[in-house]
């Protein structure tokens, strides 16, 4: 199969990056094929310069699918952009995608222990805390039911933790050794799981076992003659994909893309242009104190002749009433006896706009 896109990619490790070797990623597509009818959508989370889904995207059919991509370094994401439909230079971690909204996940993350501020306990429940594995607990969760899942990684990482997750999350799992063993990889190949996990699962977990000591070097066929791994239709809605945290550059090109925000008004804005009904009967203390509280009682009212004009906001805030009661004593003495009662007091400030009113502009109490 010829690649298109492998001329971008620099087959070098750096910084914690691996990218996909051809062969490896010639191989993989052919276990792949599209949906029947409609349009698919993809994501590669750490997607390098974006050549493994860019070759991805067109083994779908380029016409059909749409390529998402995150990539924390500057230089390689810029690359994905150009190549790609979206793609987001940033961190994976602070970023807001919406989960099970993709029919593939190309994962190949970054390989090598999670240093944090505790050391490793060598807990052998727990296993190593390495970066494949916080990579995917936060992968996995954008794939939707039935969507598939290409994990790369290397084949030491497959630990008997990682392997319970895999096999626990995913059916019809295929792990085989990578064709270039540079970096000792492993490729895992399973469809997300829409039944509880049962004797496939355990098969699964014995199976990423083998791989992960060295005992299955079986490496993954130039041919697939299995039963190929369909990418599900995608949803018609739009899933939401940003950076908590976005540099003028990527503003910039936002705004290019989609002018003033405006496509993206309603998902950003959509509760403030939502219309408030009446309630159906007067409001008692306690469900306005509850409106308050919410803040749902604010804004600019006018009395129903339209004269008078407010801008208003609510409150509530909380005060004891005190009751004092005497108690007489068997010897003669009386006792003082204070009890005190916690009471929310719903409070209304507002601003008097009413034009020519006496107390135009100043600032009044509704209780």
């Amino acid at each position: 199969m010829a690649l298109m896109f492998q001329r971008l990619a620099k087959n070098f490790a750096k910084n914690g990056y691996y990218p996909t070797d051809a062969e490896t990623l010639a191989r993989v597509l052919c276990m792949l094929e599209p949906c029947e009818q409609g349009n698919m959508r993809i994501i590669d989370p750490c997607a390098g310069e974006g050549a493994a889904l860019a070759e991805c995207k067109h083994a779908l059919g380029a016409g059909r699918t749409e390529a998402f991509a995150i990539e924390f370094e500057r230089e390689r994401a810029w690359h994905a952009k150009e190549i790609l439909d979206r793609a987001l230079q940033g961190d994976f971690q602070e970023t807001i995608v919406s989960p099970r909204s993709f029919g593939l996940l190309w994962l190949n993350p970054p390989y090598g222990d999670l240093v944090g501020d505790q050391a490793a306990t060598g807990d052998a429940k727990k296993g190593r805390q390495r970066l494949e594995k916080l990579f995917y607990q936060r992968a996995v969760r954008l794939l939707q039911p039935g969507g598939v899942m290409v994990l790369i990684v290397p084949h030491y990482a497959l630990d008997k933790e990682f392997a319970g997750w895999v096999s626990g999350h995913f059916q019809r799992v295929a792990a085989y050794l990578s064709p270039e063993q540079q970096f000792k990889q492993a490729v895992v190949v399973g469809i997300r799981a829409t039944d509880p996990p049962g004797e496939e699962s355990r098969q699964a977990r014995f199976q990423l076992g083998r791989v992960c000591t060295g005992d299955d070097s079986t490496v993954l066929p130039e041919c697939w003659s299995g039963e190929p791994y369909r990418v599900p239709r995608a949803s018609d809605k739009v899933p939401n994909f940003q950076a908590i945290r976005i540099d003028p550059a990527q503003l910039q090109e936002e705004i290019q893309r989609y002018p003033c925000l405006w496509p993206q008004f309603e998902m950003h804005f959509g509760k403030a242009g939502k219309t408030r009904r009446q309630p159906l009967r007067a409001l008692s203390r306690w469900h306005l104190a509850l409106s308050l509280a919410a803040g749902q009682v604010s804004g600019v009212v006018r009395s129903n002749d339209g004269k008078r004009v407010y801008v208003i906001k609510g409150d509530t805030f909380k005060k004891k009433n005190v009751v004092t009661t005497f108690e007489a004593l068997p010897s003669g003495r009386q006792r003082e006896i204070r009890t005190a009662t916690d009471v929310f007091v719903p409070v209304i400030r507002a601003l008097d706009f009413t034009p020519d009113s006496p107390s135009f502009g100043e600032a009044l109490v509704i209780r």
